[in-house]
């Protein structure tokens, strides 16, 4: 068993990478089929998307819901624990916002951090 010695491990080891604060990101604006992810986050892997969205789904923080039909329909959103999260998000959105800005950056197009 791992022994954290601060908060920011626990952090880190739920949500860090790369991908996992987009995901939960993308979710806390609406609940998302498998297939929608590749358009919200270009670049990431099946294979990666699967052991987040798995990792994630462990932590408690989405919940996988499969429907009964043909083809089988997957739809994710965040459990309770999950919405306790986005007012992280938020943050760490308007942060890089300004950030992007204060530097200069080229945005392929401005984020709107949800506040909910």
């Amino acid at each position: 068993m791992v022994k954290y010695n601060t908060g920011i491990n626990i952090f880190m080891d739920i949500a860090g990478g790369k991908w996992k604060c987009l995901i939960l990101f993308f979710l806390s604006q609406q609940s998302v089929r498998t297939k929608e992810f590749y358009e919200l986050i270009p670049g990431i892997t099946q294979k990666v998307l699967t052991d987040q969205l798995k990792q994630l789904e462990g932590d408690g923080l989405v919940h996988r819901e499969i429907f009964k039909e043909v083809p089988p329909k997957v739809e994710y959103s965040l459990t309770e624990l999950g919405q306790s999260f986005v007012p992280v998000l938020n943050t760490m959105c308007d942060w890089g916002n300004t950030y992007a800005r204060s530097k200069g950056m080229e945005q392929e197009e401005h984020i709107q951090c949800e506040h909910k």
